[in-house]
This record gives structure tokens, sequence and C-alpha cells, in this order.
């Protein structure tokens, strides 16, 4: 379908009538003149010239040079048929735990002990490449929660934002009510029926305002589903004190609360306790049942306002050409009838 973008731009075409017939036209001078000796010569041609330009053609040239540039402003384009484009996935806020019991080498990688953030950040980076069509944000927390990668389909953003974490990055404490209160505030402007939270954490709350379980009666209020995993090795390192960071870095993982907040919010537990069953996590959270989100049409267009653009400027100098000649002309002529 062909059409035009702006097409009250046409209206402009009475504006040259208007300044012709009804504004007066200015006193023709020329301050300088060329004396030849050929002037008797020269004398049909200007004649000749002038009687060209005061023509109706010269005159119909500038209204189509003006029209054209009209045409041009309105935007001239091709619109075709609408496209629908649509979007399956979720708004999914990953909540990972940054405190310092993320250190301990409790987990075995590749057949080599490694910390528990280091199995974590390998699942996480895992089941963001096969979120294909979701909108991916990040939190981590530690003593405090800080948004690192708001809701985006910018997957690459948010691996690269999994890589940089660092084991007490937020803070050697932690603030699992914080936490989750800020993954429900960045979800509440996004389609009810897509919203997840996966909450990641090897400990309990013991820093922070928000209780947990405040944070997830908001997280129920708003129809947001939690998913909660809590990591931790089934043989768990002895209770030590690391004077390091100054609290215990040994097992204190709080499942009850845990389990009470994917309880509250229609979401399930999971314990992870090796990385092939943070895995197995991950790839049934995976199995969600995806919804609609995000749908729109995309309708492809042409342009085609350069051509009258470029028809325009070639008349116009056409038109400015003639306009210089006649000027010398008329002042060879004044010169000569001196």
């Amino acid at each position: 379908m062909f059409e035009l973008a702006m097409p009250w731009i046409l209206l402009l075409i009475v504006l040259p009538p208007f300044i012709w017939f009804l504004i007066p036209r200015a006193a023709f001078y020329l301050p300088a003149a060329l004396k030849v000796p050929f002037y008797s010569a020269l004398l049909p041609i200007i004649e000749k010239e002038k009687r060209l330009l005061a023509h109706p053609a010269q005159v119909g040239l500038i209204f189509l040079i003006w029209a054209l540039l009209l045409i041009a402003l309105a935007g001239p384009r091709w619109i075709g048929a609408p496209v629908p484009v649509e979007r399956e996935g979720r708004n999914i806020m990953l909540v990972l735990d940054l405190s310092g019991s993320m250190e301990i080498n409790d987990m075995v990688l590749n057949g080599q002990p490694v910390s528990r953030l280091a199995v974590v950040k390998r699942a996480a980076k895992q089941f963001v490449q096969a979120r294909t069509g979701d909108r991916i944000g990040l939190i981590l927390f530690g003593s405090q929660a800080y948004l690192q990668t708001p809701l985006t389909f910018d997957r690459t953003n948010v691996l690269l934002r999994i890589d940089d974490a660092t084991a007490g990055l937020a803070g050697k404490t932690t603030s699992i009510g914080d936490a989750l209160g800020l993954a429900v505030k960045r979800l509440q402007h996004v389609p009810s029926s897509s919203r997840v939270i996966i909450l990641l954490t090897d400990g309990a709350n013991n820093s922070g305002v928000l209780l947990p379980l405040k944070a997830a009666e908001l997280a129920k209020d708003d129809t947001i589903k939690v998913y909660t995993i809590g990591l931790g090795s089934e043989a768990d390192p002895r209770v030590m004190n690391d004077p390091l960071f100054n609290f215990n870095v040994g097992s204190d993982l709080d499942e009850k609360t845990l389990q009470d907040i994917a309880k509250m919010t229609g979401g399930r537990y999971f314990r992870a306790t090796d990385t092939q069953s943070l895995h197995g996590i991950y790839n049934t959270i995976n199995e969600l049942e995806t919804v609609s989100q995000d749908s729109a049409s995309l309708r492809p267009q042409k342009e085609y306002y350069v051509w009258p653009l470029a028809l325009a400027l070639l008349l116009l100098l056409y038109w400015f050409g003639k306009k210089a000649e006649l000027t010398l002309l008329l002042r060879i002529t004044r010169k000569g009838a001196v």
C-alpha cells in the first residue's frame, strides 16, 4: 500500500501563488555594470532571455520545484502487509548468593575440587544460554543486594556479569530477604503470567532489613513464582570460624525458610548437593511452560522521497543557471545604455 507519512505537508502547495499575487515585487537594482563595445549585438539576446524568464513555463518550473520538494517532505513510501512478531518466554530474575561461604571448596567439577561459586556460575551460565526468547535479569547479594543486570534479551551481557561475580563482592553475610525484595520490585511492571524468580543460596538470612518470608508475601501478592535452590554438599566441611570473614563459614543452610518461600509463591524448592544435581535443577526449571509476551506486528516499508527530491534539486540548478545568465546580461545592458 502506498501512502504519505505526513500528507498535511501538501497544504503548503498554495504558498507560492499566495506570495506571487499578494506580496509586492521588489525593485530590481544593479549597483555595477560592465561596458562592452558589442552592446547592440547582445540586445536582441537579452530581450529574448527576459521574455523567456517571464514566460509562464518558467513560472510553472518554479511551482514544479516547490511541489516536488513538498512531495519529498511528505514522505512517500510503500507499506507492506503486517508481519506478526511474537516472543515466547518469561521474565526471569536470577538471584545469586555471593556471601563468603560461597568460597568453600566442597564441590567437584571435572574431577577437581572447586568452590561452590564456580559450580553455580557454570550452571547459571548454561541455564541463561538455554533461555532463548526470555528476558533475564541478575541480582547478586551478600550483606547487600545489587541489581547487576535489569531484565534484558541480551544474554551475552548477563553471561559477562555472571563471569565477573566474586565471592564476598556484595559483603560476607547473607541478606536473602533484601535480595528477594529487590527482585520483586524489578518484576512489578512486567506481565503477571510471566514473572519468575530463581533464588540460590547456601546459607541463612543473617543480615539485611527485610525478612525472607515478608519478601515472599510481597512476591505472592504480585503473582511472582519463586524457585529456591539450597546449595551445599552432603559431606559439608566441619563448622569453623574464619577470622578473615569474622563469621561462621560452615553449612548453615536454612532449608525450612527456602521451602516456605517456594510453597507460599507457588514455586518449588530444590536441594543441590553437587554439580550434577545443580544442573538437573536448572534443567527442571528450564522445562517450565512458556507464555506469550511482547506480541507485535512488523510492516516492511520502502521510502521513495529521494526521487522527487533529486528531481527538484536538478530543476533548481537549471533555474539558478538561467537566472545567473540573465543577471549578467542585464548588467551589460545597463552599462551599454550609458
